[in-house]
């Protein structure tokens, strides 16, 4: 064995030269590793001994892709394009052996290889659109080259993965070898490649598939077309579309430099760092400060549920769809035979759609137990109450379950407005509460709010965000407050909304200026979505005094066909005129005068005083950074992951004219538009809220 570096080695079997790539934890390629492959592939073609080369990683998976912490820093040589040009400069057969995933950059570089074998489980995929790139070492050159443009286009714009058998058969692959024995697998395809004299194929000689497209130039008008809606303000697919389409009409060298103006134009753009910085802020939530790693983990066997009539189902499928068995408890008979019902009924859908087989239904399902006695959650580890959000049904019940719970069982309550240190207080075990705020449809939702109370223990912490990761949640840890963190900040835009409303602002001119910033619905399209009379209380109706009215009109949304906006038969909304008058009436008997509202206005007033009040949550230590804040934002409430959350965007816009702009609308429209006390230091330090947290966390992904 000869050892290039810490991270490459080479060795001969079989009179074939074996490249190891050891990078724990996923193969990334650094800089060592670039330096690495560079100097392994030109010992082993010159090595005389070697008839054929196989690039092969240890590890759990192949190489993943970039290190994209080195992105936005000065280029470490060897680059990845060096890497390349020495492996394509190589007359020996050359074959990437892959198990794990082949990802990005890793793919890339597997593609400028002769031949590619994979054990079955192995996966393949371009996910740099979604951290707002492109393939920019030859991916969107050599890919349509070799399984056509139309399923590169597919590939490079979703940034899914496929399994090692569809790309064996969209000719990504060449074979599959056994699972368990990949290096011997790859070693016979060499002697086999070398034995029949296979002729050396480089992708960047093909034409057949990118002739075939410039007989048919209307693809890339059909798929920007198809995908109009999907692609919506990011820049990411266009650039990649648009490589695609110099393959097909330039040369190949006159593409890849096509490709690296793109990748460069993305990549110093504030979209693919504001995707960069989600991906990393996602990783990090899990991280809490006053947490050790190593905290000790309570063991989660089996998960009680009390509720069946709201959303206690889809809470309980969580865990049945991860093998976790649950019982579900409900007093009432019936609502426990719907819930039962609307568990199957999902999971059928799910199998319509080809994502379950009747195994998985039947699996899942024998995992569920019911009863009506609240008892027989007696020796579950976790107990989450899912009853209605009463204040006082809650106490009453933890009260009975502080009775009848083993030791050290988890009581966790599904909140999103009330105390949840109320809540434990009725218990003699507060160390073992803490709050699961799911949002609906639970079973769906990626996002989970982790409340702790001012008592919650650590173990108790640690072991519910594990559990959320294992439910494939993403767990925001939050402390106890009046609608947590995302309801909270929103709550500041509906009262703004209603402001602007009454002082002449139409309601389909708020939800276009939101629309247009990349929100997928306006918030009064929204609100008709959801039900104006849904949650409609007196705290919301003094601060909403044209939804009062529509409710009282009967406007009360979509179900019945008239709210903020008048609907159609098909459910298209249009603009009414009986909103306008009620608008009209509403200001004129508050003695509102009306005006024309800018969009810039529109916008600032709905969108500053929400990160305004993200600042007043941070200086209270609600939330523990600013990244989580906009993890919250980005995961459930629709913002454009493109703009990085309200926190980062407020940075791009600038704290300091976020902060003058709040000032102006203080003195104009009063006390709800004092700025924040942090919001105010940060400025007067010439400090932004991503200081904490931009390129902090390291991640073991790519």
């Amino acid at each position: 064995m000869s050892i290039i570096n810490a991270v490459v080695d080479v060795s001969i079997e079989r009179n074939v030269a074996i490249v190891t790539v050891d990078s724990p934890p996923v193969n990334a390629l650094s800089a060592e590793v670039r330096r690495g492959l560079v100097d392994a592939f030109r010992r082993a073609s010159a090595d005389r001994e070697a008839q054929a080369i196989v690039l092969v990683c240890k590890g759990r998976t192949f190489i993943v892709g970039a290190d994209i912490t080195e992105f936005g820093k000065p280029i470490v040589e060897s680059g990845l394009r060096e890497v390349q040009e020495t492996l394509e400069g190589i007359s020996k057969p050359v074959i990437a052996a892959i198990h794990g995933t082949a990802l990005g950059g890793g793919l890339e570089l597997a593609l400028v290889a002769h031949f590619r074998v994979a054990v079955p489980s192995a996966k393949a995929g371009w996910p740099e659109v979604n951290i707002g790139l492109l393939p920019g070492a030859g991916g969107t050159q050599r890919l349509p080259r070799i399984v056509g443009v139309e399923r590169a286009l597919d590939l490079l714009t979703s940034g899914r993965q496929i399994s090692a058998k569809t790309a064996v058969a969209i000719g990504l692959f060449d074979e599959l070898v056994d699972e368990d024995n990949l290096r011997d697998g790859a070693i016979d395809f060499a002697k086999r490649v070398i034995a029949k004299g296979v002729k050396l194929r480089k992708l960047s000689d093909l034409n057949d598939k990118l002739e075939e497209a410039r007989q048919r130039p209307e693809i890339f008008h059909e798929f920007r077309a198809e995908n109009a809606r999907k692609f919506r303000g990011f820049h990411a697919p266009e650039a990649n579309i648009k490589a695609i389409e110099a393959a097909v009409n330039l040369s190949f060298k006159e593409g890849l430099d096509e490709e690296r103006r793109l990748f460069r134009t993305l990549l110093n753009g504030t979209q693919s760092k504001a995707q960069r910085y989600a991906f990393f802020a996602e990783r990090k939530v899990a991280t809490v400060p006053d947490i050790p790693v190593r905290t000790e983990k309570r063991k989660i066997e089996h998960v009680g549920v009390i509720g069946a009539k709201t959303m206690g189902p889809d809470i309980a499928m969580n865990f049945l769809n991860v093998g976790i068995p649950v019982t579900m408890i409900d007093t009432d008979q019936t609502a426990l035979r719907r819930g039962c019902s609307a568990i199957q009924r999902s999971y059928e859908i799910a199998a319509k759609k080809g994502q379950l087989t009747q195994q998985d239904i039947n699996h899942r399902t024998n995992l569920l137990n019911t009863s009506i006695k609240l008892d027989s959650v007696s020796g579950c580890e976790l107990i989450i109450e899912a009853v209605s959000e009463r204040l006082d049904l809650k106490v009453d019940l933890f009260r009975k379950l502080d009775s009848l719970a083993t030791p050290g069982t988890i009581l966790a309550t599904s909140i999103s407005s009330l105390d949840i240190d109320e809540i434990a207080a009725a218990t003699t075990r507060a160390r073992d509460v803490i709050g699961l705020h799911f949002f609906s449809p639970a079973n769906d939702r990626g996002l989970l709010e982790v409340i702790r109370g001012a008592k919650t223990d650590a173990t108790v912490i640690a072991t519910v965000i594990e559990l959320g990761k294992k439910i494939r949640k993403v767990p925001v840890v939050v402390k106890n407050c009046y609608g947590l963190v995302g309801d909270r900040m929103l709550a500041q835009q509906t009262i703004e909304v209603q402001n602007l409303l009454l002082e002449g602002a139409l309601p389909w001119d708020i939800d276009r200026v939101i629309y247009d910033f990349g929100i997928p619905m306006g918030p009064l399209a929204r609100r008709d979505l959801a039900g104006l009379d849904d949650g409609l209380d007196q705290d919301v109706t003094v601060a909403s005094p044209v939804c009062e009215a529509l409710c009282e009109m009967g406007r009360v949304g979509l179900k019945v066909g008239s709210g903020y906006y008048d609907y159609d038969h098909n459910g298209r909304r249009k603009p009414s005129a009986v909103v306008e008058r009620v608008v009209r009436d509403l200001a004129l008997n508050r003695q509102i005068p009306q005006r024309s509202i800018s969009n810039q206005e529109i916008l600032e007033r709905c969108l500053y005083p929400m990160i305004n009040e993200g600042a007043k949550i941070l200086e209270e230590g609600i939330a523990v950074r600013a990244s989580d804040i906009d993890t919250v934002w980005i995961k459930r409430y629709g913002w454009p992951v493109y703009r990085g959350g309200p926190m980062f965007w407020a940075d791009l816009v600038g704290l300091d004219v976020i902060l003058a702009k709040m000032r102006e609308f203080e003195n104009r429209y009063g006390e709800r538009f004092k700025p924040a006390a942090l919001l105010e230091y940060l400025v007067s330090e010439g400090r932004s809220f991503m200081d904490e947290v931009i390129n902090e966390a390291v991640s073991d992904e790519s």
